[in-house]
């Protein structure tokens, strides 16, 4: 049986991909060279405690947002329950000794920045305006169609127009003198991975836009998300295959190239009238359609393409009250009281062995997040910095990848961000009953990711928007979806699965994606358990019954 479509690789672009074209009643399978589906979104677990490396938050999951109108379309809402945040601090910015929370809503963030900055209320909500006003233009410009809203384009789109083409830095030092005020507002730049003086201010306002409304965390991580998904693939038909890692895209064809399927490490060949790759651009065309088979216009590109920021993620279980000592569902941003770009040169050092601490780290704790995956006892917590893939360079050589070196640099590094922590939880040092660093090379080995990138390619203004890589490629029946492609993120990249599907099925995302009363995301407060249902309280009762079962305690 021939398929239509073989998509390679489960993210959330792939997944949401595989859902729409099956449900056209396309035959199609997914190849996932992890053992496990989801990419970025899955999960994994450490002696029971589960993690999730690439889902922090989600935002816009109110009904009616695009989160939610997303998950709807998709059919998979009615099997996730989202926790939110803390409303009154989904954000903590720990930047020196300063303290400032970022609240949920518009207004109220609008408010407490006024409150706790008074010589700049007016600019505040000004700048805050115009973000608004971009991201929601950027919105529009997928959606305009006919002669009304190519009339009345440059009006509807009119503050786009205006700030589109500058830096996060240039718009927001127009906006915003106070120094302290400037740092809290470029917080969320770990969000895209680029200091303002290189982000895109669109990108910024759509980062900053999609968590105006608060910040959400799945019940079960992000692998709760990949599950939902991966059952409806399967309702419709839909093939996951798992462990099945592609070595090349087959073309066929002169003149004119065509994919017509893949090889597989193994040596199967699979055939299909199209292929989607969720693959970077470059382990696309570079390693799997190979560059005898690539325009010179197009080698010339994917020579000059950046990706973006790598990263170290370090993963724990703690034996102690971190609540009692502070920690709440929000995401902490913790960092050095330094111009923001001075600090992202600081963390592109080579050397990062050098120094005994970091001088950024977001800190999340998900059993704060995910209330009952907390067992009444033992708390898991997910601590990120971003650094340069070239600290890793010298560890290339190596014949082992889990060599006797790459060991030791692994605790030289996991002792440093610890050393950070401290400042969060005090003694936290000594309640660690379990960790693993997560490395550059850890996200090329099982994400497959180009220089262990976080986003895709580097989210500049040269490499975003009409300048990103199209989800058409210039081979026939090849097409492309995922963070590189239309947006990153949980959310980002799942939309650029649905627009791949919509090129392949000749419709518009809305076609795709519709709105449905049938189909609802519960959401409940982490804060506040009083609105709990029945079933989960039950559920976290028997998880705290099994407290401590079956947790040795490692220091690794």
């Amino acid at each position: 049986m021939e398929l239509d479509t073989i998509i390679i690789g489960s993210g959330a672009g792939g997944l949401a991909s595989a859902i729409c074209l099956s449900r056209a009643d396309q035959r199609v399978m997914v190849l996932e060279q992890h053992d496990v589906p989801g990419g970025w979104c899955h999960s994994f677990y450490l002696n029971g405690y589960r993690f999730t490396p690439g889902v922090h938050y989600i935002g816009l999951l109110g009904k009616g947002e695009s989160t939610s109108e997303l998950y709807e379309g998709l059919g998979i809402a009615n099997d996730l329950v989202f926790f939110r945040m803390n409303p009154a601090a989904y954000e903590h910015c720990w930047i020196g000794d300063e303290r400032v929370d970022i609240p949920a809503g518009f207004d109220e963030l609008n408010q407490a920045l006024s409150k706790r900055f008074p010589h700049e209320k007016k600019r505040i909500l000004k700048y805050l305006t115009t973000v608004r006003n971009v991201s929601r233009q950027l919105q529009l410009i997928p959606k305009m169609s006919g002669f009304w809203d190519n009339v009345t384009i440059a009006w509807r789109t009119r503050h786009l127009g205006k700030y589109g083409l500058f830096s996060l830095k240039k718009v927001l030092d127009w906006h915003i003198k106070d120094p302290l005020l400037k740092k809290v507002l470029n917080v969320q730049c770990g969000d895209h991975g680029l200091p303002p003086t290189k982000a895109s201010f669109p990108l910024h306002c759509a980062v900053m836009d999609h968590y105006f409304s608060g910040g959400f965390y799945p019940m079960g991580g992000g692998g709760a998300i990949v599950k939902a998904m991966t059952k409806v693939i399967k309702q419709n038909g839909g093939e996951i295959r798992t462990s099945q890692s592609v070595k090349s895209i087959l073309i066929e064809g002169d003149t004119k190239k065509r994919a017509v399927g893949v090889e597989l490490e193994n040596g199967e060949k699979i055939y299909a009238k199209r292929i989607i790759s969720n693959a970077d651009p470059s382990v696309t065309y570079l390693d799997m359609v190979g560059k005898d088979n690539l325009s010179p216009k197009l080698l010339e590109r994917l020579d000059k393409t950046k990706y973006s920021c790598t990263s170290l993620m370090l993963f724990l279980t703690v034996d102690m009250d971190v609540r009692k000592a502070g920690l709440d569902s929000g995401n902490i941003w913790m960092m050095a009281d330094k111009d923001t770009d001075e600090l992202f040169a600081e963390m592109m050092k080579v050397d990062i062995a050098e120094g005994d601490e970091f001088p950024g780290m977001f800190i999340s704790c998900t059993t704060l997040k995910d209330p009952p995956s907390f067992d009444g006892r033992y708390h898991t917590l997910e601590v990120v910095t971003y650094i340069n893939r070239e600290s890793f360079n010298h560890l290339n050589e190596e014949e082992n990848e889990r060599s006797e070196a790459y060991q030791q640099f692994k605790e030289r590094l996991a002792k440093k961000i610890i050393t950070s922590l401290e400042k969060v939880l005090p003694g936290v040092t000594n309640k660690i009953v379990q960790q693993e660093l997560g490395t550059p090379m850890t996200n090329e080995y099982y994400i497959n990711a180009t220089n262990g990138s976080v986003y895709g390619t580097e989210k500049s203004f040269k490499q975003t928007g009409p300048f990103a890589y199209k989800a058409e490629s210039e081979i026939e029946n090849l097409y492309l979806c995922g963070a590189s492609i239309i947006s990153h993120g949980v959310a980002g990249a799942a939309y650029s699965g649905v627009q791949t599907a919509a090129k392949i099925l000749n419709c518009r995302q809305e076609d795709l994606i519709q709105p449905s009363h049938a189909q609802n995301v519960r959401i409940y407060d982490a804060e506040d358990d009083t609105e709990y249902p029945d079933w989960m309280l039950q559920k976290m009762k028997v998880k705290r019954a099994r407290a401590g079962s079956g947790l040795k305690t490692v220091q690794s």
